[in-house]
């Protein structure tokens, strides 16, 4: 796993063995930040990164200039990657050991962008569920974005807020705002 851009660019990262993730390719996720660095100024955003797994996503965030990141992993052992991690880098990532579920229905907190890479075997009932409580609960400041990754067997345009698709290879982002 390596940091696409930002003061950390070019970094790899050495992820332990076994631990059950399944990180976003770095052409995904270079197309991402791509799209996303066209409608946000990085330094400015407060960020949720939903199933974080390694905290990929959340590395990227901080090196272009993120301050303010809370990535949620049920993991224990990805926790403690993501705490050892961040704290190397000097990155101020705060890592929640918590279902994103549950996380969901009881933060208060208001995020720019919520990024959430749930297992790709979520069944289609618990993405709904996922991006519904998001927009229920009224997470997202305004103006925010909700970014659900997800293979491109699955299929999230009927949900309510969607309003684009990107594919890369066989990563896709749905986008809801």
């Amino acid at each position: 796993m390596r940091i696409i851009s930002g003061n950390h660019k070019g970094r790899r990262l050495r992820t332990p063995k076994k631990l059950p993730v399944r990180p976003t390719t770095d052409m995904a996720k270079e197309a991402l930040f791509n799209i996303l660095s066209n409608r946000f100024d990085f330094d400015t955003l407060k960020v949720l990164d939903l199933f974080s797994g390694t905290g990929n996503i959340s590395y990227e965030f901080c090196s272009r200039g993120t301050t303010s990141i809370q990535a949620i992993e049920k993991d224990r052992r990805c926790i403690k990657f993501i705490q050892e991690t961040s704290k190397l880098l000097e990155m101020p990532i705060e890592a929640v050991n918590s279902d994103a579920f549950n996380y969901l229905e009881k933060t208060i907190q208001k995020y720019d962008l919520i990024f959430a890479d749930p297992p790709y075997a979520l069944d289609q009932a618990n993405f709904s569920k996922l991006v519904q409580t998001i927009f229920e609960r009224k997470l997202l400041k305004a103006n925010g974005i909700c970014i659900v990754e997800h293979s491109k067997h699955t299929n999230l345009s009927f949900i309510e807020n969607f309003f684009k698709l990107k594919t890369y290879g066989g990563n896709c982002f749905s986008f809801f705002e």
